[in-house]
């Protein structure tokens, strides 16, 4: 399966607030998202099941793939394309064994060490987590910068996406770098116009990636 990681947005009811998640999905698809990562940290596995399965109905229409985050029961019940997992999760190697061999599998890695730790052999990209500092998810390791992302990039030839504190002010930066692509959450899940916002967006990846 080709994945094209350029603008990949990770969203979870927990951040739309009062709005409505599939209006938001399509909007943010008609600006350019590529590829939607579902991200459920409060729901139960009956709620987040069926807004799994919700949301893969929408992207299936526009061609689009949704990765799971941690939980690969969820992502195979509701037959997503894939399934991202972090450091503390199931190992690569196992997460392989329970998707099988066409699913697209992500791993958050913290530092170039664990770009090149056993295991990444078994997945498709690695998240470079975090990029920048965010609000929106606190357990993480410290920020790794853009320094931190040449360095990841020097290790590794696997697609490599950027998360954390990015927005239109520096995506640019981030994908000059060495990102194949950029994951925000509020730059377009907070946006007045979620469409708008993915467009400008894709439109900075992409002129980043075409000076390459």
């Amino acid at each position: 399966m080709t994945v094209d990681y350029s603008l990949y947005l990770v969203i979870g009811t927990e951040n739309i607030g009062e709005r409505p998640l599939e209006p938001l999905l399509r909007q943010a698809a008609a600006g350019g998202v590529s590829i939607v990562q579902l991200r459920e940290k409060s729901l139960n596995s009956r709620d987040f099941l069926e807004t799994a399965c919700r949301v893969h109905e929408v992207l299936k229409t526009m061609g689009i793939p949704l990765i799971i985050n941690d939980r690969a029961d969820i992502a195979l019940a509701c037959g997503a394309e894939g399934l991202h997992i972090g450091q503390g999760d199931l190992p690569p190697a196992e997460a392989r064994k329970l998707m099988g061999p066409s699913a697209v599998i992500g791993l958050s890695v913290e530092s170039p060490e664990d770009a090149t730790a056993a295991g990444v052999e078994y997945v498709d990209y690695l998240g470079i987590s975090p990029v920048f500092s965010t609000p929106t998810k606190t357990d993480t390791a410290a920020a790794l910068g853009l320094d931190g992302v040449g360095a990841i990039r020097a290790l590794s030839e696997l697609p490599l996406v950027g998360i954390g504190g990015i927005s239109e002010i520096n995506a640019g930066d981030v994908v000059a770098a060495g990102a194949d692509g950029v994951a925000v959450v509020s730059a377009i899940c907070s946006a007045e116009d979620p469409a708008a916002a993915s467009g400008r967006l894709r439109e900075i990846i992409d002129k980043h990636r075409n000076m390459k």
